[in-house]
């Protein structure tokens, strides 16, 4: 399963594979970071189709079309902020990256890019996140044969070296550092 998990530095946004991952806001009207570069590269018909949607609570997806994106989805799914960890962020988070993955496998999706949830205005320190972000999809891969291909898509070359090192770590027959 471990070779159905890959990671590569680049724009989400230009990624050709049937979903892309979107870290939104519980609006799901665009925001910044990820969320914005998203809402942009989609084009209008994006926002169009969150409005209906009526919002997402954290640690669920939604789904919606990719418009102008490459990607033919965006599974929509809100992190949580940052607390220090006691006001069960880990727990918030997996599930992202579980529903996410659920509504991916739920419409026969066979690739699926996510970026770092949580982790930029959200405040969640990278080096966890990635932990639960690897242990997660790799337990969800474990009993679903869909999607084929997850990955991580990290913007900077910093982000790519912790995924990097998390998943060499996982790939050697334990869990990451701190999982």
């Amino acid at each position: 399963m471990h070779d159905r998990m890959v990671v590569v530095q680049g724009d989400i946004t230009t990624l050709a594979v049937d979903a892309i991952v979107n870290a939104a806001n519980a609006s799901l009207l665009g925001g910044g970071g990820v969320d914005g570069a998203i809402h942009r590269a989609a084009g209008p018909g994006l926002l169009s189709e969150c409005r209906q949607l009526g919002g997402c609570p954290t640690g669920q997806a939604r789904l919606t079309g990719g418009y102008q994106l490459p990607a033919r989805y965006v599974l929509h799914t809100v992190g949580p902020v940052w607390r220090g960890g006691a006001a069960g962020e880990p727990e918030l988070l997996a599930s992202c990256y579980r529903t996410a993955l659920q509504l991916a496998a739920d419409h026969g999706m066979g690739t699926v890019a996510f970026p770092a949830i949580s982790t930029g205005i959200y405040g969640y320190p990278l080096a966890p996140a990635i932990r639960i972000a690897l242990r997660t999809t790799r337990e969800f891969l474990a009993a679903q044969p869909r999607p084929r291909l997850v990955m991580f898509v990290c913007y900077s070359a910093g982000d790519l070296a912790e995924y990097q090192r998390a998943l060499a770590e996982l790939r050697s027959g334990g869990a990451p550092p701190g999982a």
